[in-house]
């Protein structure tokens, strides 16, 4: 029986294909088939734990960790640009703006950097928790600094490439239950359609019925990084630096067009 074996370069391109479609249905909620949300969010969850073991790779082997920050630093700043016209309005559900995941990965490397340098772990531990509150007001949130720290501090390679993914979706499944508990709720209460509104904005219902989805496409990243033979494959250095601030302006800039977002947003969000 033939064993699955990805190399890195088919890995990350399997993550960018998730990533797209992720950010087509939050893009685009309004106008795609409430059926085509279920695996296209769901292919979304395959995404950061395949990047984020890779950063962790890369934080483990990098010659210059300043030049690796400020690589992502600078394709974050460009792909910023056009994140509010694809995200459309969930910064403004946590009250300001949401910073892309450039943002999340640099966040989760400082982290790192600190894990090694600080010796007095009660130190390390409140700068941790300081981290994850900030990182409430970023793509992945807390998930999204917690699942890289996993990926360098996990020692049993079995468990390392499998454990974070798999923690990711489950904490994910029962957060998008619990909001999708809350919406049904509200729908439910005679006076709250404002404020059910207010909640789930220009995305409706239905990209929240398609949220639990999210959570399989973890558990698969799970199983591909498992599966991992530990080989490069094709050089592919520049490949998420280049897509991730391309495919944010394609869809972004689509959905201008077909009077799904409007520039303001960048100012706003």
């Amino acid at each position: 029986m033939r064993t699955l074996s990805f190399d890195a370069y088919t890995l990350k391109w399997i993550a960018i294909i998730g990533m797209i479609t992720n950010h087509m249905v939050i893009g685009w909620a309004e106008i795609l088939p409430t059926w085509s949300l279920f695996p296209l969010y769901g292919l979304g969850g395959l995404t950061y734990p395949i990047m984020a073991f890779f950063v962790v790779e890369g934080y483990r082997h990098t010659s210059n960790i300043k030049k690796y920050i400020l690589r992502l630093f600078i394709f974050g700043a460009i792909a910023q640009i056009f994140h509010p016209l694809v995200m459309r309005g969930m910064g403004a559900m946590i009250g300001g703006i949401l910073f892309n995941i450039m943002f999340t990965i640099i966040l989760s490397l400082v982290v790192l950097i600190l894990y090694d340098k600080i010796k007095v772990r009660v130190l390390f531990w409140l700068v941790f928790l300081a981290a994850l509150g900030l990182a409430l007001f970023m793509d992945w949130s807390f998930i999204g600094v917690i699942i890289p720290f996993m990926y360098y501090t996990i020692q049993d390679e079995n468990k390392r490439r499998t454990r974070p993914a798999i923690v990711a979706g489950v904490i994910y499944l029962l957060l998008s239950l619990l909001s999708l508990g809350g919406i049904y709720a509200m729908k439910s209460t005679p006076g709250m359609e404002y404020e059910l509104q207010e909640l789930v904005g220009n995305l409706g219902i239905k990209f929240f019925m398609a949220m639990p989805t999210f959570a399989i496409g973890c558990f698969a990243a799970a199983v591909l990084l498992k599966n991992y033979n530990g080989e490069r494959g094709k050089p592919a250095k520049w490949l998420f630096y280049i897509v991730y601030p391309l495919h944010l302006a394609v869809i972004g800039l689509i959905g201008v067009a077909l009077g799904l977002a409007n520039f303001s947003m960048i100012l706003f969000q």
